[in-house]
């Protein structure tokens, strides 16, 4: 087989943001770069099932659920009525723009393209099992692993009756609208989906067994933003899912258990509490994917590869950016990781660039947004000792009282000593628009006094940013 294959300077398997951005790199500065992906174009998940066609689905959810507003601003008129197929089709038209144009970028590309899925057999060899049949085989001196990850269901009787990311927002979906949808899992794709599909009138119920919404979340972001959607969502937290059946007419029944003590542990043996639904959603994480044969470079099949500043693993002629590694799965965080490994394997695996996962902004689309970088006030406590804390409230605002969205916040986290912004938190309008100035300052480490001295333009809430800095340095 080493003798029938080709030889490349780079393999890259996967086209989403932690495979295309670097290879495109590598191929402007001459490299022989082969680019496997059973999608067939670029944007990986994220394109075809993910933040793209979901952005598309809420953007809509957001023009119906402003007209619910309307008396506010002097206008008359019924919020819209849904066309829920018109909705889909809408998302169908921003993923089949999107793919006309990385087809054209292809194009015209020096990248070597196959659709379909790439087999490791051996320390520098893959096989190609083309979607149309052919098999293609390549000896490579360095790989990029960017094979991404997967909605996960969870090990419960009747998992597999659920619906996923997958089902809601590829390419052609023609799933009924979800009226009355239970939604398992309270993280950031749970609180989105069960956010716009309320603004499009269902009624969703979201059950997430942890204490509350966006575990991990710095608290007053998670609390705040579920007292916001308790209004209009039904939460159930603490809810430990136990199976998903099937009910009359076409509908489904998720049993799931509450136990917080050793009397309650009992009664939920039982006899777990139920809820009807016209769908369910599993909304609980993702894994990460591996190719077959990835054992041959050295790395495990069962559990994500580590990774330096680099994106080196173990092996050092194996890049892993992207969801694969486990270390922060968002689509542009993959497209910098995408561009740091090029980078190395440009410069012979010297560390001529690094990443920086601290400043990578992480934002959640309900309504209201929420969006923070860098570390929350306890991590910042614990990590430097000294922590200034500033805050702007939206009350305060002009924009936000011109829209008459004043729930929300700016918290700013400095170093005590340094005075150097190390974190900051958003909560409310505009907050995923907020958070990139934010990343940038945590990144390049600068101080209250930088963000005290910008003039912000008014009237917009990014002016919040420079008051919270003032707060601090006057």
């Amino acid at each position: 087989m080493d003798r029938q294959a080709e030889d490349v300077d780079v393999v890259v398997i996967g086209a989403g943001g932690g495979g295309y951005p670097g290879a495109f790199l590598l191929a402007r500065a001459g490299r022989r770069v082969v680019v496997v992906d059973p999608i067939g174009n670029l944007g990986g998940d994220c394109l075809a099932e993910g933040c793209v066609p979901s952005k598309a689905v809420r953007e809509a959810s957001l023009v119906r659920a402003r007209a619910t507003r309307y008396a506010t601003f002097g206008l008359e008129g019924a919020p819209p009525e849904v066309s829920w197929r018109g909705v889909l089709a809408h998302k169908d038209r921003v993923q089949e723009t999107r793919y006309r144009q990385h087809s054209a970028e292809l194009a015209r590309s020096a990248i070597t393209f196959h659709t379909g899925t790439a087999i490791v057999t051996g320390e520098q060899t893959i096989e190609v099992e083309q979607t149309d049949g052919g098999t293609r085989r390549y000896r490579f001196a360095d790989l990029v692993l960017a094979t991404g990850s997967a909605p996960s269901r969870l090990p419960i009787p009747g998992a597999e009756l659920a619906l996923t990311s997958h089902d809601l927002f590829r390419l052609g979906a023609d799933l009924p609208f979800p009226a009355r949808p239970v939604i398992i899992g309270g993280g950031y794709i749970g609180v989105e989906t069960a956010s716009m599909l309320s603004n499009l009138g269902a009624e969703p119920t979201v059950l997430e067994a942890t204490d509350g919404l966006l575990p991990g979340f710095d608290v007053e972001l998670a609390s705040s933003l579920q007292a916001q959607l308790e209004r209009r969502i039904s939460i159930t937290t603490g809810a430990i899912v136990t199976a998903i059946e099937r009910a009359g007419g076409g509908g489904y029944v998720v049993s799931y258990r509450r136990p917080q003590t050793a009397s309650e542990q009992i009664a939920a043996q039982q006899g777990a509490a139920q809820v009807s639904c016209d769908a369910v959603i599993m909304a609980t994480g993702r894994h990460i994917v591996l190719p077959e044969g990835v054992e041959h470079l050295g790395l495990a099949s069962d559990r994500a590869p580590e990774v330096d500043h680099q994106m080196r693993s173990h092996n050092p002629h194996v890049y892993a950016p992207g969801d694969v590694n486990g270390r922060s799965m968002l689509f542009h965080s993959a497209v910098r990781q995408s561009l740091v490994a090029a980078h190395t394997i440009l410069a012979g695996g010297q560390p001529v660039d690094a990443m920086s996962f601290e400043s990578v902004p992480m934002t959640v689309f309900t309504e209201p947004e929420v969006a923070h970088v860098g570390a929350t006030e306890a991590e910042a406590t614990e990590r430097f000792g000294e922590v200034d804390v500033t805050r702007y409230s939206y009350e305060e605002d002009a924009r936000a009282q011109i829209l008459d969205e004043t729930e929300g916040f700016i918290k700013l986290v400095f170093d005590g000593r340094s005075g150097r912004l190390v974190g900051a938190q958003v909560f409310g309008l505009d907050a995923a628009q907020l958070i990139a100035p934010l990343a940038l300052a945590v990144s390049a480490g600068h101080s209250a006094a930088t963000l005290a001295e910008i003039a912000f333009p008014h009237p917009m809430i990014s002016e919040g940013i420079n008051k919270a800095a003032r707060a601090q340095h006057a």
